[in-house]
């Protein structure tokens, strides 16, 4: 099963996103619209320390309109390599630095309208340092054990997609 794009059209382009248009064709020969967000992807790291504590980090996040409890992440730049965009990410947001990396894959985070794909990182053997967040980020870092953490998704209290992908792929495998 594909679509056939007659027409694309941009109707915004910014730092991080594209919004595009598209006039497609389905197999049943129907013409629809479909609205598609350009990203040039990301990164999430869950980063777990000889105790299966978890670096989290707790943010205001504007799309959801209150802050959140996430694993860290970011924006790969373009032409990054997502394994470096990790590892930045990882000592931007929270300080630390990790010995050793396991990729876990990656996972379309809204695929219905987004281009977005997200690469999933396990970091282990962790140093800390100095954190050093964008101008627009105010982040508090939290270390919480997994088990609490797996048990806040089951009961609703953790909201953020990439999070509960990422603590529950690696709950499977520790």
């Amino acid at each position: 099963m594909g679509e056939e794009i007659i027409r694309s059209e941009y109707l915004y382009r910014g730092h991080i996103l594209k919004l595009r248009l598209d006039h497609t064709r389905l197999q049943n020969k129907q013409v629809v619209q479909r609205e598609i967000v350009e990203h040039h992807g990301a990164v999430a790291i869950v980063a777990l320390d000889e105790r299966n504590n978890v670096l989290m980090v707790r943010q205001y996040r504007s799309g959801a309109g209150r802050e959140l409890l996430e694993i860290p992440a970011g924006t790969i730049e373009d032409g990054e390599d997502p394994a470096i965009c990790a590892t930045r990410e990882l000592k931007e947001e929270t300080g630390y630095h990790a010995l050793h990396w396991d990729a876990l894959g990656y996972f379309y985070s809204s695929p219905g309208f987004c281009t977005e794909k997200m690469y999933l990182y396990l970091a282990r053997q962790l140093t800390h340092g100095t954190a050093s967040p964008e101008d627009d980020e105010l982040i508090q870092v939290e270390k919480i054990p997994l088990a609490k953490l797996v048990d806040q998704i089951q009961r609703g209290e953790i909201l953020d997609a990439k999070t509960i992908v990422g603590l529950l792929r690696v709950n499977q495998i520790v």
